[in-house]
């Protein structure tokens, strides 16, 4: 039985017959549609006294019937054949309206989210005739035939231009409405002819703006809320822009709301899910990234609604990580991190894990492949805890080795890309990889370090690691699977605290970073506030910091700007440090 879509209540069983004997019409192919199919569907929709949409395919088959308007009727993005920004989805749409009026915005905003070839508009009169031998005609006052055209230029917005998030202009689908036409003039309309003309043009227009096949086409979303500034917020989507950036993507476009609290299934509104689904196919976005962590249902939820893939945050910083882990003990954590994110998360990857299993050990007693999957990831994860520890157990007889023999021990930390792996290539010539990008390493380094005593000013040897950088509400999944490398921060004797001081947000960095502190199991030892990049920082925001921060010492590790003070400084520290330890 034909399924019928949209509005049934009140609706005869002799009226859903009529409509289910829609799906047995054929139309022929190179031709949008016939008069007799159109005064058809024209009568029943008389009858009914409601809108009616027949979606039918490129072959002339009706594959939908739905009872309501081409917004309420519409076909989800992911249900339909075919889908992206370079061509039509291979589906028209047949649709009666009640009043004497052309297609109206809701309607072809619904013809293009779904990428219709056409979209066909007949006004009806409200009454009409049977002729002899049953036809029903004298029911349709005017038809409109509307389409897509491709858009003359894009502004395209890559994640350079990512600061400028405030200027970017949405882009608005165009479509094209012919006039008024009589059931025979549009029954002339060659189909064939209309949709590979538009489908050469969008394939062009699509090549002429695509950044790079092998890069993500990004779109981000931000939902400011009340519990956040504007600035803060801004702040947000900037280092968003330039995490994608990192993990290699490339920011085409940037969609806000505000919104006094988080939409529970979409996170942002309905019309503003309708915005970012045309803003997608428009630009041939191919990943939407949203500013803040989704519940696997909004993800489902959003995926149905856009008709593209939808991660969140947290799996842009994860997907960072596996770029940049190294070692074997950065690839172990990193994997268990994905795995833990991963778990929760197996309901919403759609009906491909809903089927039964196969193969030894899968086949239990109605046991699903989503059950299957859960189990083996549970497995998976139990086994990399267990590495885990023992890596832990690794690093500590390290520490407790270098104890005995009494080498007093720093950590660096700070913001992502403050400059710890410069400073700590300028201070010990170490050759450790630095880039002007977010988690540029991730893999603890240590090095040997020569510095004058705090009191006899003879020379002594102590360790500095720089560390993984922090990052503003860093995901609780990254925090435990990287305890075996953030316990070098809580055993080491003293912190070095990095901020960038050319980053307009660098009070709220040096906040993030001592909340993240707060939360480790052991309280790490004394803390040496030191600026970097102040080569890069203007002359206000240097006072600031001296009166804010009297105690902190001012560098430009990349200009070996106040080094030799940050190393007695550092002494300094060190002497603190053990005589409080």
């Amino acid at each position: 039985m034909e399924t019928i879509f949209g509005n049934l209540q009140g609706l005869k069983s002799s009226q859903l017959k009529q409509l289910q004997r829609l799906y047995h019409q054929r139309i022929p192919g190179d031709r949008i549609t016939t008069p007799e199919f159109s005064q058809r569907l024209a009568a029943i929709s008389t009858e009914v006294n409601q809108p009616v949409c027949a979606y039918i395919n490129r072959r002339g088959q009706v594959i939908r019937v739905g009872v309501g308007t081409p917004r309420q009727t519409q076909i989800p993005p992911l249900e339909l054949p075919r889908y992206g920004a370079e061509r039509l989805s291979g589906i028209r749409c047949i649709a009666t309206h009640l009043k004497p009026e052309p297609p109206n915005e809701a309607a072809l905003t619904a013809m293009a989210l779904q990428r219709l070839d056409a979209l066909v508009v007949l006004n009806i009169t409200g009454t009409g005739f049977t002729r002899r031998g049953g036809g029903s005609t004298g029911y349709v006052k005017e038809a409109y035939l509307a389409h897509l055209t491709p858009q003359e230029s894009r502004t395209l917005i890559t994640s350079p231009a990512a600061p400028k998030i405030e200027e970017n202009q949405i882009q608005s689908p165009s479509w094209n409405i012919s006039p008024p036409l009589d059931l025979d003039d549009l029954a002339d309309q060659d189909l064939v002819d209309l949709v590979e003309n538009l489908e050469a043009e969008f394939q062009r227009e699509f090549v002429a703006q695509e950044v790079d096949a092998d890069h993500d086409r990004v779109l981000i979303v931000g939902l400011m809320t009340s519990e956040v500034t504007p600035l803060q917020f801004q702040d947000t989507l900037v280092e968003l822009a330039r995490l994608v950036d990192t993990a290699g993507g490339d920011v085409l476009q940037t969609i806000q709301q505000k919104r006094s609290r988080i939409h529970p299934q979409t996170v942002v509104g309905e019309g503003k899910v309708q915005e970012i689904a045309l803003t997608a196919q428009t630009l041939g976005v191919n990943l939407v990234v949203f500013d803040r962590d989704l519940s696997p249902s909004q993800v489902r939820n959003l995926e149905m609604q856009i008709g593209i893939r939808v991660v969140d945050r947290t799996e842009v910083i994860l997907d960072i990580f596996a770029q940049r882990a190294q070692s074997r003990a950065g690839k172990l954590q990193v994997e268990l991190a994905q795995l833990e994110y991963m778990q929760p998360r197996l309901a919403g990857r759609g009906r491909t894990m809903s089927r039964l299993g196969g193969g030894i050990g899968t086949r239990g007693p109605g046991e699903t492949k989503l059950e299957t999957e859960r189990r083996a990831i549970g497995q998976r994860i139990s086994r990399l805890q267990k590495e885990v520890d023992q890596l832990q157990a690794h690093r500590s007889r390290l520490r407790q080795r270098r104890q005995h023999r009494e080498v007093p021990s720093v950590a660096l930390v700070g913001y992502t890309n403050a400059g710890k792996s410069t400073l700590l290539n300028a201070l010990t010539n170490a050759e450790v990889y630095t880039a002007d990008q977010l988690f540029a390493t991730l893999d603890p380094t240590t090095r040997r370090l020569v510095i004058p005593h705090g009191e006899t000013d003879e020379h002594q040897e102590i360790l500095i690691t720089d560390t993984v950088g922090f990052i503003h509400e860093l995901p609780a999944s990254l925090m435990d699977a990287f305890r075996a490398t953030l316990e070098e921060v809580t055993e080491a004797d003293a912190l070095l605290h990095l901020v960038d001081l050319s980053h307009p947000a660098w009070l709220r960095h040096i906040r993030s970073v001592r909340e993240i502190l707060a939360q480790m199991p052991i309280t790490p030892g004394p803390a040496l506030v030191v600026f970097n990049k102040i080569d890069q920082a203007d002359s206000e925001t240097l006072a600031l910091a001296r009166e804010e921060f009297p105690l902190a010492v001012f560098i430009s590790a990349s200009q070996r700007l106040g080094l030799e003070t940050l190393r007695h400084r550092l002494a300094q520290l060190i002497e603190y440090a053990v005589d409080c330890g």
